[in-house]
């Protein structure tokens, strides 16, 4: 597997170990920053990157930015060629994910908007362990953020606190993660990504009213499930309960791509095997994401 050698900060790149970040910044002091995991995706035939749906990426992290009054924006356009030349000069030969964070570099008092500076690394990242098995999660004690705390549809990392918390309890609790429900005690996400599952035929997901990140590939999901059976997501609350009438689940996200999970709370979901509408959504994904599938090519940027 290929090692990251260049990462990008502030449009310069710079060797990956000596990438430096002030320690009383706002970034580490207040967590003022937004990010977003971009994935590019190894196209053999051409040996060219699709970076996958880069535009919503960029639309979500500078809503991200303007929600935190940062005193600057970065346009799409800019970002695409620093993300260019990032990846090409660490000459990755497979996949690659890039973490690209925006914060408020400078020090100051909590309110402080600027300077504002950001970091992109392109780097590899193995296959989830649990994408063929599926995953085990345990519904948390921790609930999910409300919209009026800390907003969970945008990515900031103050808001991953809150997931961490949950993650750690699912792990202490022998669980592979957790479930995270709202503080009105209905479904929300997973800390890692978001939650789909069906019941009685039907693919059922939160609704975004449900303290959710407002998801690329859910919404990917969500579209391609209509394309391909002509039939519609249905975005509602989820009681807790309903978990345990489910057919089918998985998790979602740009980080984790596809996992299945074939246990909640320790009850089986279905048979408690990878369900047969996962598996085709799962590899519908992937023929998409590599233009195997050349249907959606504006969601593939090729460099």
């Amino acid at each position: 597997m290929w090692t990251p050698k260049l990462l990008m900060m502030n449009g310069e790149l710079v060797p990956f170990a000596d990438a430096r970040l002030h320690p009383l910044s706002l970034a580490v002091t207040y967590a003022t920053t937004v990010f977003e995991g971009v994935r590019a995706y190894h196209v053999e035939k051409t040996g060219q990157f699709a970076l996958f749906r880069l535009d919503e990426h960029m639309r979500r992290l500078q809503v991200g930015m303007k929600l935190l009054r940062m005193d600057r924006s970065y346009d799409t356009q800019y970002m695409l060629e620093s993300l260019t030349k990032l990846i090409r000069a660490n000459e990755p030969d497979s996949d690659v994910y890039v973490r690209l964070l925006v914060y408020v570099e400078g020090t100051g008092l909590m309110a402080t908007t600027g300077p504002v500076g950001f970091t992109a690394a392109a780097m590899p990242r193995e296959k989830p362990k649990f994408a063929e098995t599926g995953m085990s999660l345990g519904v948390s004690s921790w609930h999910r953020l409300d919209d009026n705390a800390s907003p969970p549809r945008i990515k900031s990392t103050a808001n991953y606190h809150n997931a961490r918390l949950a993650a750690l309890q699912a792990k202490s609790d022998g669980y592979d993660g957790a479930l995270m429900l709202t503080a009105g005690g209905k479904v929300s996400e997973s800390p890692i990504a978001c939650f789909f599952m069906v019941r009685d035929g039907q693919l059922i997901t939160p609704s975004k009213s449900s303290g959710i990140l407002e998801s690329i590939t859910r919404d990917t999901i969500i579209t391609r499930y209509r394309e391909l059976t002509g039939k519609q997501v249905e975005e509602r609350v989820i009681d807790r309960s309903e978990l345990y009438f489910a057919d089918e689940a998985f998790l979602c996200g740009t980080g984790q791509e596809i996992i299945p999970v074939v246990k909640i709370d320790r009850f089986a979901v279905g048979d408690g095997a990878v369900g047969p509408l996962t598996r085709k959504l799962s590899q519908d994904y992937f023929d998409l994401v590599r233009g195997i599938n050349a249907e959606h090519s504006e969601w593939r940027t090729l460099i």
